[in-house]
């Protein structure tokens, strides 16, 4: 499983991608979408939505669940990726490339910094 070293993780398995100034690239880890199975469906913010650090912003629903998503890093939505609307299939196939879900506007982009390195990220999944 990969967790490529450019991007910060969460404790939730959420990943998120600094971009130019403070906007952020955020989507959900290999090891999430492993542990969920087959997504069938994907619900995301609108644009302009403000999302808070730890608290949901959307949520997936796999054949086996429905799972909140948990912001990283606190700001306003500035994109969301709608190909996830016709083919949710792509967080399995493609997690980090295709399947980003969200790019903010940090409002604090420090907590980017905060978060986990993929070594820690990586050390924290082998824990559970």
């Amino acid at each position: 499983m990969e967790f490529p070293k450019e991007l910060r993780y969460s404790e939730e398995h959420e990943w998120a991608k600094k971009e130019d100034g403070n906007n952020v690239r955020i989507g959900i880890t290999a090891f999430a979408q492993d542990e969920l199975g087959d997504i069938v469906f994907v619900e995301l913010p609108e644009v302009g939505d403000e999302i808070k650090a730890d608290e949901p912003f959307g949520s997936v629903e796999s054949v086996k669940t429905v799972s909140e998503l948990y912001a990283p890093i606190s700001g306003k939505v500035l994109e969301v990726n709608s190909e996830l609307d016709d083919s949710p299939e792509l967080v399995n196939e493609s997690p980090y490339e295709k399947a980003w879900m969200i790019v903010v506007e940090a409002s604090n982009p420090s907590e980017v910094d905060e978060l986990m390195t993929s070594d820690q990220y990586e050390a924290l999944i082998k824990e559970d």
